[in-house]
């Protein structure tokens, strides 16, 4: 039996295709790699990787191992972004994804398995010029670097760093990784050595720091742009669409009197006798408990506010404002509804976060149901 969802989280694909349209045409000549990892965000990687290589993807992103096996698949190329632990070399090398070379003895041993499993590996040089996470300090990495290049049956195909705070307009601390990195590139360029990816550029630097979408750079990364949103403190470059709505549906409707007490804590005392809606999503749904007597939900295309704590698998809200709510009404938690709007923005300033961390929050039990689906061009 294939039962109706309570809570759905409503992908458009042809958004989600548009967006990426619009990123390609900002950072072209640059290609655009788009970075899928976490289940592509927690929209779910399958159908956004498909859309997003029907749009002009040069490669896919992702974090690790099992995300990059799941790609590979689709034909493009697909890179791991972070590190590979030791018993992930041989198959990363076996699948043939662009192994991170985050220092010469890595680089070693990816070589090492390359050569006993009679293959090419593919690797991308990791440049720390200022994260301070994974790879090589830019300032010390020009020797390590030109080591890997006598490796047998290891590819140099790219090169790539990472900002730490692009978020952060006209911030000086980007201008000296990107200058640091830049310096890299010319000193291996001085000893005969280029590569064809280099990239240092994600969603936030596309916005704020454009010349790392220029040469020498080849590639850039995209990813939560994709999806339509940026980081809080990110000028808005472009014109996107977020992509996705969060709907549930009225549980059950009632009249509550005067000094009746709601949800756990008692967090919220009515003042008057009240009509109360509870809604069929919670904390477990992605719902954040910042919402809690805070948030409010679209009913009839009205905003209704959030009554107390939010718990696991319910939210109480009052439907003063949409007195002709019935249970089973859809109720819109994140999204349009008769021209009102909820957004991620909206409870991301609540919670006091950003939008990535609530596009990932949304739990298993959420159906991903994927609309609008763009026509093969």
């Amino acid at each position: 039996m294939n039962l109706e969802s309570r809570v759905n989280l409503e992908v458009d694909l042809k958004k989600l295709a548009d967006n990426f349209h619009e990123i390609r045409r900002r950072v072209s000549p640059c290609r655009l790699m788009a970075v899928l990892k976490a289940n592509a965000y927690g929209l779910g990687v399958q159908p956004v990787a498909k859309v997003v290589k029907q749009a002009g993807a040069a490669a896919f992103g992702v974090a690790e191992i099992n995300e990059a096996v799941e790609l590979v698949p689709l034909g493009l190329p697909v890179q791991i972004l972070g590190n590979l632990l030791p018993d992930e070399i041989a198959p990363a090398v076996e699948y043939g994804v662009i192994c991170p070379l985050n220092d010469l003895e890595m680089a070693k041993k990816i070589s090492a398995e390359a050569v006993r499993q009679g293959k090419t590996a593919t690797g991308a040089v990791t440049v720390d010029s200022g994260m301070g996470r994974l790879g090589m300090p830019a300032a010390e990495a020009a020797e390590q670097i030109l080591a890997m290049r006598g490796l047998p049956n290891l590819k140099l195909d790219g090169i790539y760093s990472h900002f730490s705070s692009a978020f952060m307009r006209y911030d000086d601390y980007s201008l000296g990784q990107l200058a640091s990195f830049k310096t890299l590139l010319a000193e291996l360029k001085g000893a005969g050595l280029e590569f064809p990816n280099v990239h240092m550029a994600a969603s936030d630097a596309l916005n704020n720091f454009p010349d790392s979408t220029r040469p020498p750079f080849t590639l850039a990364r995209c990813g939560i742009n994709m999806y339509g949103y940026y980081d809080n403190e990110v000028h808005q470059s472009m014109r996107l669409a977020p992509v996705v709505e969060l709907k549930t549906r009225l549980a059950a409707v009632r009249m509550l009197a005067a000094g009746s007490c709601i949800g756990y804590g008692r967090m919220h005392r009515l003042q008057k006798d009240t009509r109360v809606g509870t809604i069929a999503a919670g904390y477990a749904d992605g719902l954040p408990l910042a919402l809690s007597n805070r948030g409010y939900v679209l009913v009839n295309g009205v905003l209704c506010p959030v009554l107390g704590r939010i718990s696991m698998d319910y939210t109480t809200i009052s439907l003063e404002n949409a007195p002709e709510a019935q249970p089973g009404d859809e109720v819109v938690c994140i999204g349009g509804q008769d021209g009102r709007f909820v957004s991620l923005e909206d409870w991301a300033q609540l919670k006091g976060t950003h939008v990535y961390d609530l596009l990932c929050s949304f739990g298993t039990r959420v159906r991903r149901r994927y609309v609008n689906r763009p026509v093969a061009g």
